[in-house]
């Protein structure tokens, strides 16, 4: 168990108990801790995970599986109490504990892709969405805010952080293509939502083998016109929007940008990467 919100562990007992879910219960006390009890739980044989948690809670999990090479591949379910549950919503999974949980007594899985992220930083995996410039600098700063703000975190650290950050000359290259522009982002994704609810990749699916690349390159001035079209998912036809689709990619900045993946900050440009097929199965 994990994530931001409060929730009682011995309520989550009772309700997987209530709907008959067999279960062995963890409350590691810090993320270390998370990762040392997924792979212990991996070598002795587990494969089923249901997290209680996030997207944050979902990428713990996802980089403590994959570099461990399993001969199956790890089916994980989610139990919404973090902050944002953002994978979900591709899914239209129910975004209450109750609901959700209840989709862990099914046989329906779907194989879905893994993205890795590789810097000077190291490596990194994610299941959602990653992005470099403004918005991974927006992370940054929203993790710095109160966590009693709630969702209202990012837009309000997107809006502090938007006036000074710098517009970058990015080189996006990837195995068609090599796009050259002046961008204030560049968004990579696996899954459609992030930020708690922005719709940033409407055609993107988990299921593809590739990722839905995003080169953003609107003015800052522009900035406040683009932003409700990204939350709405419409933003896609507007001409400061670049996409294509990518199993591999490397993405350079000048000048060196943020990173961030399911809502961690990672490094920093230059980052490379490709997709992982069906990686793990994930409960809906």
């Amino acid at each position: 168990m994990a994530g931001r919100r409060a929730v009682d562990p011995a309520h989550v007992v009772a309700l997987l108990r209530d709907i008959g879910v067999e279960h062995v219960m963890h409350v590691p006390g810090s993320p270390e801790e998370t990762t040392a009890q997924i792979q212990a739980a991996a070598r002795e044989g587990a494969r089923h995970f249901a997290l209680a948690g996030g997207d944050g809670t979902v990428n713990l999990a996802i980089n403590a599986l994959m570099p461990m090479g399993l001969s199956e591949r790890p089916v994980i379910g989610v139990l919404p109490v973090g902050t944002g549950c953002d994978l979900l919503r591709t899914f239209g999974l129910p975004q209450d504990l109750i609901g959700a949980a209840r989709h862990l007594t099914t046989d329906d899985t779907y194989a879905v892709d893994v993205a890795t992220l590789e810097g000077s930083w190291g490596t990194r995996y994610f299941v959602n969405v990653a992005q470099a410039g403004v918005g991974a600098a927006a992370v940054q700063t929203a993790a710095r805010l109160g966590r009693r703000l709630g969702p209202t975190r990012y837009p309000l650290a997107f809006v502090a952080r938007l006036p000074a950050f710098p517009r970058a000359n990015v080189t996006v290259t990837t195995e068609r293509r090599t796009i050259e522009a002046e961008a204030l982002a560049v968004i990579l994704a696996n899954a459609q939502f992030f930020a708690g609810g922005w719709n940033v990749a409407p055609k993107a699916t988990l299921v593809d083998g590739v990722l839905d690349v995003q080169i953003i390159n609107t003015k800052k001035t522009g900035a406040p016109a683009l932003v409700p079209k990204v939350i709405k998912g419409t933003h896609l036809t507007d001409r400061s929007v670049r996409r294509v689709s990518a199993a591999e990619f490397t993405v350079s900045s000048e000048p060196v940008w943020p990173l961030e993946c399911d809502g961690d900050l990672v490094g920093n440009t230059p980052v490379s990467g490709r997709v992982v097929p069906a990686a793990i199965d994930l409960k809906i």
